[in-house]
Order: structure tokens, then sequence, then C-alpha cells
């Protein structure tokens, strides 16, 4: 009797520790899996497209119609916050990491002032173009040394030379 329950504590203790195993075997199967070359991946996309095209099209003081007719509807809109719009975009290609891009709007008395997020306003090529023909170099001369300082210019008129 006594060997019969030793057996079974034995096997016991071998199918309890071997749920763990399969555990960690059954976690490792779709990663080895998803590393496969043969297996088709769609694209996925979520969200809306926003590219530095449309953010430079966008000028402050549009309305809010004007921006959703450029932009789309926002993907979030905070009911506490009405005059916050944002605009989330993501995109997973295959087995590679997700990419995200954000866009936060804000808005006062329904016109736009300020844009925050990964995509920033860029001046055109003619605003550009303008800016560079109406900077300028100026030459500053350098630092000879010879002006002396209020403190040596006292130590001289009592006699006393620094060096």
């Amino acid at each position: 009797m006594q060997k019969l329950l030793i057996y079974w504590v034995c096997g016991a203790s071998l199918l309890v520790t071997g749920c763990a195993t399969v555990k960690d075997v059954s976690d490792a199967i779709p990663e080895a899996l998803n590393r496969l070359p043969l297996i088709h991946r769609p694209d996925i996309q979520q969200g809306n497209v926003v590219s530095q095209e449309t953010i430079n099209k966008l000028k402050p003081g549009m309305s809010k119609s004007q921006v959703n007719y450029l932009l789309g509807t926002p993907m979030l809109v905070d009911v506490f916050h009405q005059d916050r719009w944002d605009y989330l975009y993501s995109m997973k290609v295959g087995n590679k990491e997700v990419t995200q891009e954000r866009v936060a709007l804000f808005f006062e008395d329904d016109r736009l002032i300020r844009i925050e997020g990964d995509y920033r306003p860029q001046p055109t090529p003619a605003i550009a173009e303008t800016m560079a023909a109406e900077e300028s170099i100026i030459s500053v001369p350098d630092y000879t040394g010879d002006r002396k300082g209020l403190f040596s210019r006292a130590l001289e008129s009592v006699g006393i030379r620094s060096e």
C-alpha cells in the first residue's frame, strides 16, 4: 500500500510540474510561428491619416469646420474639453513594430489657436527662400584684450601694476 501511495505522489508531482512547462511551450509556439517568413501578415492601419502636407495647410484662426474638411473627423473628442481634437494614426506593417503618430489641435472660440504632437507646420519653400534672403551676416571684431577693466585701472592709478 505504501508503494502505491509513493507512486501516486511521484506521478502527481510530475504532472503538476509538467503543467508549468506545458504553459511555457504553449507561449513559445505562437512566437515561433510569428517568426516564420512564409506566413502572410496584413498591414493594419488605424486612425486618421495625417501627413506633413495636410498639417502645412492648417492656419491659425481656421474654424472647426475648415479643419474638419482638411483632416476629417478627429479620432478623439473629449467630452470635458470640446476645444481639443486629437488625431491618432497607427500603422503595423507585417511583423514590424507599430508606428504611431499623434496630433492635437486646440481651439478657442471655434478658431484654431495651437497645434501639438508629432507634426509641426513647416514653412513652404517660397517663404523659406524669402526668409533666407532677408538674413544678413554681421561681422563682429574680435576682442583684442587691450582694454583694461575698472579694477586694473584703479590699481594703476594707485601705482600698482597688474600683470
